[in-house]
């Protein structure tokens, strides 16, 4: 075995060394790698309201590739008083809002852009306070223009696949897709990964299709030309799938 003799007077001066030469050599590294990132504060969404629980009923027309929704969304201000909502909305055409006061709805004053559905609410509501707004809605997501992130590079949010049946290879489905910011595409919502609802979907589609959904199947009922399907609750992702699948039970 070789013994390596090093002459502990000139022990800082070849660490000094090695510092330097890996620290010129990071940052010739670093000089091709984007950092402007690093510029940019990211925080979280503001929150005026929180969403507590969302309602959807919808329909689907294939002909149009066209959602048609209604929706009932539980919402309570998140510390102030408020008297406003502004709820994320793109590409949709918008038929009506309400407050919904026990079976009454009552029509409420509102602004749209395309983008934002800005609501005045029938009065000023305190922190913690729930109440519920009720909006008929025909959602457009192939009319919308919108860019995705560098991790999913699309962002329309209800996808119509083959919904005509013209290919004849290829199935007809329906999906959908939320993340980030996409589900505001199909239905109108806060928008933002800082908040969270208990939802209840309910869909309509032609009896051949199967439907599936986040959480519970708490019931389904036929009617002679299709099925409506009423899947149970959950938080965070909303989802929709329907096709023509072949239903298997496992052993």
């Amino acid at each position: 075995m070789r013994a390596l003799n090093v002459n502990m007077k000139k022990l800082p001066i070849l660490l000094a060394g090695l510092l330097l030469a890996i620290t010129g050599y990071s940052q010739g590294g670093a000089n091709n790698v984007d950092t402007s990132w690093k510029n940019d504060y990211r925080s979280a969404a503001e929150k005026i309201n929180d969403l507590v629980h969302t309602k959807l009923d919808a329909k689907f027309d294939f002909s149009k590739s066209y959602m048609y929704g209604k929706v009932w969304i539980t919402l309570k201000p998140h510390f102030y008083a408020t008297d406003t909502l502004s709820l994320d909305a793109k590409g949709m055409q918008i038929n009506k809002v309400a407050i919904v006061k026990g079976s009454t709805l009552s029509p409420l004053k509102y602004n749209y852009d395309g983008w934002v559905l800005d609501i005045k609410l029938d009065k000023k509501y305190k922190g913690g306070e729930t109440y519920t707004v009720f909006i008929d809605y025909t959602a457009k997501p192939d009319e919308v223009k919108v860019s995705g992130s560098a991790a999913i590079n699309d962002a329309k949010g209800l996808y119509f696949i083959n919904p005509r049946g013209e290919e004849k290879d290829k199935p007809t489905q329906i999906w959908t897709q939320g993340e980030t910011e996409a589900t505001s595409v199909w239905v109108p919502t806060i928008d933002k990964p800082n908040q969270k609802t208990t939802e209840e979907i309910s869909m309509t589609v032609p009896e051949k299709f199967v439907t599936l959904s986040n959480g519970l199947l708490v019931s389904q009922k036929k009617t002679p030309t299709e099925r409506g399907l009423t899947p149970g609750k959950w938080i965070f992702l909303m989802l929709l799938i329907s096709s023509s699948w072949v239903r298997a039970s496992l052993p």
